[in-house]
This record gives C-alpha cells, sequence and structure tokens, in this order.
C-alpha cells in the first residue's frame, strides 16, 4: 500500500503532495514502483494534527482519487478517512474503493452502517482519542498487546453484527497511535497474536517515530529501519505493507517470499 498524503502537514515532508502536479508525479511513481493498493488521505493523523473540515478533506481526497483513476484506472484505491460522509461520498462518486479508517468507527458511529450499506473492504485500525489527543492517552490496563488482540475480538463482532462482511475486514494494530515508543516495539513482538485472529493484517510503521526515535534519526533518515521492520511484520504474518517508500517495501516483500519458500 502506498501513501499519498494530499496534505501540508504530515508527519514525513517527504511524503506531502497538497498540489495537482505532486499528486501526479507520486501516483506515477507508486505504479512504477510495484504498488498494488494507493491509500489517499486528506487529513494529517499525525500526533498533535489540527481539525480538518469535512469539505476541505473531501477536496483533498477528490484531487488525490481523481489522480489516481486517471493515471492508472486498474489500480485499486483505499481513502484513509474516519468521517462516514467522505467514505459516501468517495464511493458514490468514484465508484468501489477501500475504506481506511484510523478509528475503527468509533469516531462517526455511522461509518460502519455506510461500509456495510456499499459492501467495500473496510481497514480498522486501533486508536484511543483522536489524533490530537492520542498521545496522551498511552495508559493500559493489561499489556499492550493483549489490550489490542482483545479490542479487535470485540470490535470485529461489532461490524459483524453492523453487516461488514467477515471477507471484507482488515486489522491495523495502529503503530504509533496511543502508543509509546515501548508499547510499539510490544506490539511488534506480538504481532501473530493480531494475525491469529484469522483476518489480514496491515502494519503501518513507515518512517514512524518508533524508528527514529530508537536510532536518533529523522523520518528522512528511517527508510533502512522501516525495511527491517517491515520484514519482521511480514515474518508473523502481516498481509500488508502500508509505506512511503514502495520500491523498497516490494523489494522486501520478494526477497521475504523467496526466504519462505526456500527455508527448511
Amino acid at each position: 500500500m502506498a501513501i499519498l498524503n494530499v496534505t501540508p502537514d504530515s508527519f514525513y515532508a517527504g511524503s506531502r503532495t497538497p498540489e495537482a502536479e505532486a499528486i501526479e508525479r507520486r501516483v506515477r511513481e507508486a505504479v512504477s514502483e510495484g504498488a498494488e493498493l494507493i491509500d489517499v488521505g486528506g487529513y494529517s493523523s499525525r500526533p498533535g494534527a489540527g481539525e480538518v473540515s469535512p469539505d476541505e478533506e473531501w477536496r483533498r481526497v477528490t484531487l488525490g482519487v481523481e489522480t489516481v483513476r486517471r493515471v492508472a484506472p486498474g489500480m485499486a484505491v483505499s481513502v484513509d478517512t474516519f468521517r462516514s460522509e467522505v467514505a459516501a461520498k468517495a464511493v458514490d462518486t468514484f465508484g468501489p474503493l477501500v475504506v481506511n479508517d484510523i478509528s475503527a468507527g468509533e469516531l462517526d458511529p455511522e461509518m460502519l452502517s455506510v461500509v456495510a450499506k456499499y459492501g467495500v473492504p473496510y481497514i480498522a485500525m486501533h486508536m484511543k482519542g483522536d489524533p490530537k489527543t492520542m498521545q496522551s492517552q498511552t495508559d493500559y490496563r493489561r499489556d499492550i498487546t493483549t489490550e489490542v488482540v482483545d479490542y479487535f475480538r470485540r470490535r470485529t463482532e461489532t461490524m459483524l453484527a453492523a453487516g461488514i462482511r467477515r471477507e471484507n475486514i482488515v486489522l491495523d494494530p495502529g503503530f504509533g497511535f496511543a502508543k509509546t515508543t515501548e508499547q510499539n516495539y510490544e506490539l511488534l513482538a506480538g504481532l501473530h497474536r493480531l494475525c491469529a485472529l484469522g483476518y489480514p493484517v496491515l502494519a503501518g510503521l513507515s518512517r514512524k517515530s518508533m524508528i527514529y526515535k530508537v536510532l536518533d534519526a529523522t523520518p528522512a533518515e528511517s527508510l533502512a529501519g522501516t525495511v527491517a521492520l517491515g520484514w519482521e511484520c511480514l515474518r508473523q504474518g502481516a498481509a500488508i505493507l502500508r509505506v512511503h517508500d514502495v520500491r523498497e517495501a516490494v523489494d522486501t516483500i520478494r526477497l521475504f517470499e523467496a526466504y519462505r519458500q526456500n527455508r527448511r
């Protein structure tokens, strides 16, 4: 999954593509490097991110999805939004796509019914609070992996009861969302437990603080760390890598598959 941030304030400056020319350049690059899915976001979810109006988010999402549909008509697209109105308008306007919701339907109570109505794939992520408040909500009663796995046991039951088909559900543990650096690594070490629930798991840790803080580096200097942790996510069973750097992720997946096929 290639990240397409139609935003001026995403945490990694190199991923910001708020203007039409930069968006098209990014889409062409992602396609040429082997992306299988492009994730269009119009609302930065970095820690402390400010509010974006629904109209402005929709303007950005429209710009991104229109570009993908024009440049790469056969490319799968996801819309990174927690707003049901944006998700519904995207499907109505552009046809079937994936909804990628950082709140697993908790920030907008209408989201699950909208996803069920349209019958589209749904990526549900674990987070507490919202982007502005999440990093003040890192207290958990038990170990982080148990909390996240139990959360998704409950939440998937709610999704299924809302009419979302089981085969349309993808789980995202939410690396970096309401989690300390130490908790992120605990969660990474237990990722196989989330995969054991039987749903595809998306791992999104590309260039995040759990990498650059440990390395005493910046997001721009965190590609090697992203590749290393991406391999570990694959080893534990992750099905999708959400990344800024498509070529390197594709190479990682190819090498991992070769390793898995030939190990004794």
